[in-house]
């Protein structure tokens, strides 16, 4: 019922906040979407090409995994347009429905670079939720909506977030992780040539000063894939890191437990250095599981797609090793992810592969005091593994998704 009220109060300042036409609808609610309609489609066209994501924080939200899918397959268009355009597009507005502490927000929610106070103190300090239940705060509830619905409209103009193709909005990963625990670490490696030390007659179009520089997706990207990595496992909750792949060192001790997941980005052209290709090999005879490989494979690089052959061969005969756990993991990842799109949607399965691995073989502390236990306890980042608003293009509309919030949570 309240969530409702909010709805039809933020459609109306839209409506008079914008051109459309009378009787056009401002907004989407997945509350209209009744069982048996296809919801699932239905709620993955509105997350593909609506302007604005509209988180309402409140515990529960951040309790639900459907709530993280949404938010997951939001966030990764935002990256996408980013990447493209290497303009960040920060397109999520979030509402206070009830107040939740710093510390308990995952690591998406926490990044956000929002002011709630411009909404109003007493906002701050109650939500949506306590102002819109109280007759006592009736200006302050109708001064945060109509504040809010600004920012909304503002977002819209401004950020311009290219729409995409619908994704099966049941298969993506939740944005929040494991509900209570903060973001967990993750690594992220690159073995690439860098524009100075190139094989002789490669195009350094898709390569900068250091190997983090790679863009294997030129010119469709305007952004190094490593840094769009980045992004992509932060939008899982994971905490990323990123480094090249030190030529000079040998490979770290594998004798020694992990102290976190990593994904290592290879670029098949590497191979064609000789010291690099010892080194590769080097690392894949140790007993790393907890590395994934993914091997970006441009399907518009006419140079990788004439030497392809050749290129895959000399992979799978120095690192079988690391190429047969890809393919148990992701067989795109290890034969070649040939777009950017198709990274986003491949590196979740990675990543939870790299995690699993990481928890297996990770140092585990049998609890103080000598008790005898069945199973030792993991310490650390990785042990243990309601409502959303959407903007769209063509309409303008604002969706609160409200499955999570229902009249008993009001």
């Amino acid at each position: 019922m309240w969530v409702e009220r909010l709805f039809r109060d933020l459609c109306g300042h839209v409506m008079a906040m914008t051109d459309l036409p009378a009787g056009a609808p401002a907004g989407f609610i997945d509350r209209e979407i009744r069982s048996g309609e296809g919801w699932s489609e239905r709620l993955g066209e509105v997350l593909a090409t609506c302007r604005v994501f509209v988180p309402l924080f409140s515990p529960r939200y951040f309790a639900s995994e459907m709530c993280g899918k949404e938010w997951y397959a939001f966030a990764t268009r935002a990256i996408y347009h980013h990447a493209k355009h290497n303009r960040p597009a920060e397109a999520i507005v979030p509402a206070l429905w009830v107040p939740v502490p710093p510390e308990h927000l995952p690591g998406p929610a926490e990044r956000l670079q929002f002011n709630h106070r411009d909404f109003g103190d007493r906002y701050v300090t109650d939500g949506l939720y306590g102002l819109i239940k109280l007759r006592i705060f009736a200006e302050e509830y109708e001064r945060a909506v109509y504040e809010l619905a600004k920012r909304i409209v503002s977002v819209a103009d401004t950020a311009a977030i290219s729409p995409a193709r619908p994704v099966d909005y049941r298969s993506v990963p939740s944005a929040f992780g494991t509900p209570g625990r903060g973001p967990r670490p993750l690594h992220v490696t690159v073995a690439a040539p860098t524009r100075h030390d190139l094989p002789e007659g490669r195009d350094p179009a898709y390569y900068g000063d250091m190997p983090q520089d790679w863009n294997p997706y030129h010119p469709d990207a305007a952004r190094p894939l490593a840094y769009v990595t980045e992004d992509l496992v932060r939008s899982l909750n994971y905490q990323a890191t990123v480094s090249s792949f030190d030529h000079d060192s040998g490979p770290p001790d594998s004798k020694q437990p992990p102290s976190r997941p990593e994904i290592l980005l290879l670029d098949r052209w590497a191979l064609k250095d000789d010291a690099c290709r010892e080194r590769l090999a080097a690392f894949d005879a140790e007993h790393r599981p907890w590395v994934s490989v993914v091997v970006p494979r441009n399907q518009t690089d006419h140079q990788s797609r004439a030497a392809d052959a050749e290129l895959h061969r000399t992979l799978e005969e120095t690192m079988p090793v690391k190429m047969g756990q890809g393919r148990a993991a992701s067989r795109a990842a290890a034969r070649g992810v040939p777009s950017m799109e198709a990274f986003g949607q491949i590196l979740p399965q990675v990543v939870e592969a790299a995690a699993q691995q990481y928890l297996r073989h990770a140092a585990v502390y049998p609890p103080a005091g000598g008790r005898h236990t069945e199973r030792p306890r993991l310490r650390g980042p990785m042990a243990g593994e309601l409502g959303t608003t959407h903007y769209t293009p063509e309409t303008h509309e604002i969706a609160p998704d409200a499955e999570d919030l229902d009249d008993s949570q009001s």
